[in-house]
């Protein structure tokens, strides 16, 4: 928990108290432990101690156990027995300010971008292209652009690879060939990633991930909660959110260096969920995000059973 006197969150008692410096807090967690032993209550003490701080939250809620953090808490045995043991004086009881989150868009504001946003880089190494399909994904791309053309969700992108692979002859010298059987290739990659819910996450009104960065009346950071509980049954197009998010979040903020506090603090429980048949251009920008990210003042913690549930390239 968040201890005003000295500005730090305190973690644990021992022969004496052990503390996080919020200097050192963008250096990345894992809580890692058994079934029962406390995993997502250390998750929330530690996210409320960063809001406390000022410091925006995001967290991926996969069963729903961090929404109540928009109520104050209520007094129980179990609670008690910790307040006790830890020699906590004059605990109090609070809300936090919380701003919920669902691609479906049922239980919280919908997050959504355009194909056009997505752009046929990720949109390629998510849908796991060979470097011919990548090749032609991308002119496509450039024929809308050249042409003034904004391709909101999947339907305009299959609209637009049907009139390209039409009018291939047209467009072979200027932007290269274009052949039927890597428009076939991408349009059935296309097809697996609406099947899984892609025409729900593409579209508008676009997200603003700058949008994240909020505080309340207080000062305290504003908890940004992802319902999960559905989209971690689409495995693909969870990897299509976390894969947008964090090469936005990237690219969004500035280099920092070592700051006092991180800017913003991610938190991804049940994170061998998360890794599960992940997509290879996943794995590969969450380890570069994780390798880089830290000297941009974000702060990433995962939280799953046994540390060897974290691919060894992100454990690193």
């Amino acid at each position: 928990m968040f201890t005003e006197e000295n500005g730090k969150i305190w973690l644990a008692t021992g022969t004496e108290r052990i503390y996080l410096e919020p200097k050192m807090a963008n250096r990345h967690g894992l809580i890692a432990g058994a079934t029962g032993t406390g995993k997502t209550v250390t998750l929330k003490v530690i996210a409320e101690s960063f809001s406390e701080m000022g410091v925006p939250v995001f967290i991926a809620d996969i069963k729903g156990d961090v929404s109540g953090m928009c109520l104050p808490g209520c007094e129980n045995k179990h609670i008690r027995r910790s307040i006790d043991t830890m020699g906590i004086e004059n605990f109090n009881y609070t809300s936090f300010p919380v701003r919920f989150f669902d691609v479906y868009a049922k239980l919280g504001h919908p997050v959504r971008t355009t194909i056009s946003d997505m752009g046929p880089e990720l949109l390629a190494r998510l849908l796991d292209l060979n470097e011919i399909q990548s090749g032609v994904l991308r002119i496509v791309f450039r024929i809308a652009d050249d042409n003034g053309l904004l391709l909101l969700d999947l339907k305009d992108l299959r609209s637009m690879l049907q009139f390209v692979a039409d009018n291939a002859n047209d467009y072979k010298i200027r932007y290269g060939n274009v052949s039927a059987q890597s428009i076939g290739a991408i349009q059935r990659a296309l097809l697996t990633l609406e099947d899984e819910g892609g025409n729900i996450f593409f579209g508008e009104p676009a997200l603003d991930i700058a949008d994240w960065f909020d505080w309340g009346a207080d000062g305290r950071g504003v908890m940004n909660i992802l319902e999960c509980a559905e989209l971690f049954q689409h495995p693909l197009l969870y990897a299509t959110f976390l894969l947008w998010m964090l090469t936005e979040l990237y690219e969004l903020l500035p280099e920092a260096g070592d700051l006092d506090k991180p800017k913003i603090a991610f938190f991804f429980d049940e994170a061998h969920l998360l890794f599960n048949d992940a997509p290879k251009a996943l794995l590969e920008k969450v380890e570069q995000v994780v390798r880089l990210i830290r000297s941009k003042g974000v702060s990433v913690w995962f939280i799953t059973q046994n540390p060897m549930d974290i691919p060894e390239s992100v454990l690193a």
